[in-house]
């Protein structure tokens, strides 16, 4: 039997992205910042690695990943812009856009990354240390969010260790992920179409294409059935606490995870309330999302109360998030 990795943590530095490089030549997996979530990375052409990923993060394998790349013109290598697509990755990349296109033929992309699918998902990230890293391993890149899969995503290094320690070979630490919500994805085969809202939102999108964007024909599921791309499973994202959304009260023995002021009726009887931001911005609510998720779990809580979050902009996204972390899990 192969021993489990004992995972390293390394502040970001020269030495540490070069080992960075070296672990994932060697079909390693290692975890590393991007402006939406923590990503764990693997090597996207090598199978092997991919597989390692799929069962560390016990992903089901019909469930694609997003191959990163350095550029756009790395991103032309791996999959078919058509026009709409290249304007979208001319303004919004690098950044929290996510494109589904066709395959190139000849794409070096192990199929198992793509699930089979005959499109691939592609996106040229805004932070520092995952464009450092890309350009060092001179290759694309696949990351799903760091974590085990359901689970809250992660926007700090010691997130991806609650969830992943001994299971990957390395962490990045580059410190809390600005964004908080996992990129946005745009699906450009015909008809540009939204199959999940994130951290660009769509009215942006919808103003560089110069008109809307269709919604996913996709209902998410937690059947055997693969979907479109990734992050689209009905139940994700989910914390052990069920999550009571668009509260206009709060029981007794619940946490509140609260936006803006004031503050719900029965409040004062909540076991921690935690402000996804108190002067009601999209911006900083979704920044805090996930984390203040992952610490109103740990109280063990009877229930999360949610306080309503309009569904304008970043609200999209942040809802979407929501309503899948409140969904019933698969039996």
């Amino acid at each position: 039997m192969t021993a489990e990795p004992s995972t390293r943590v390394m502040t970001v530095t020269r030495e540490a992205l070069a080992e960075a490089v070296r672990c994932l030549k060697a079909g390693g997996l290692v975890a590393f910042p991007t402006e939406t979530v923590y990503g764990l990375g693997a090597d996207a052409t090598n199978s092997k690695a991919i597989a390692r990923l799929y069962d560390a993060k016990g992903r089901p394998a019909f469930n694609p990943l997003i191959a990163h790349m350095q550029d756009a013109t790395a991103a032309r290598g791996l999959g078919m812009l058509d026009p709409m697509a290249a304007r979208l990755a001319e303004v919004f990349w690098p950044g929290p856009l996510t494109l589904v296109v066709p395959r190139e033929p000849g794409c070096p992309v192990a199929e198992l990354a793509t699930a089979g699918l005959t499109t691939i998902a592609l996106r040229v990230p805004a932070h520092t240390v995952a464009r450092d890293l890309l350009a060092a391993f001179g290759g694309p890149i696949v990351a799903p969010s760091a974590n085990r899969s359901g689970h809250v995503s992660p926007t700090t290094a010691q997130h991806v260790l609650a969830d992943l320690r001994d299971r990957i070979d390395l962490v990045l630490d580059g410190g809390p992920s600005p964004v908080g919500l996992e990129s946005a994805i745009v699906a450009c085969v015909g008809v540009p179409t939204l199959l999940r809202p994130g951290g660009l939102p769509r009215a942006d999108i919808e103003r560089v294409l110069g008109h809307s964007l269709a919604d996913s024909p996709f209902e998410p599921t937690d059947k055997d059935e693969a979907p479109l791309a990734p992050g689209q499973l009905a139940s994700h994202y989910a914390p052990r606490t069920p999550l009571r959304l668009n509260s206009h009260t709060v029981g007794t023995g619940e946490a509140l995870l609260a936006f803006g002021e004031p503050f719900l009726s029965g409040a004062d009887q909540a076991v921690r309330i935690l402000n996804l931001s108190p002067g009601a911005d999209l911006i900083e609510a979704a920044a805090n999302l996930f984390s203040h998720l992952r610490s109103l779990d740990a109280l063990g809580a009877s229930t999360i109360a949610v306080m309503p979050i309009p569904q304008i902009g970043l609200g999209e996204a942040i809802n979407d998030r929501l309503q899948r972390a409140a969904a019933p899990r698969p039996r």
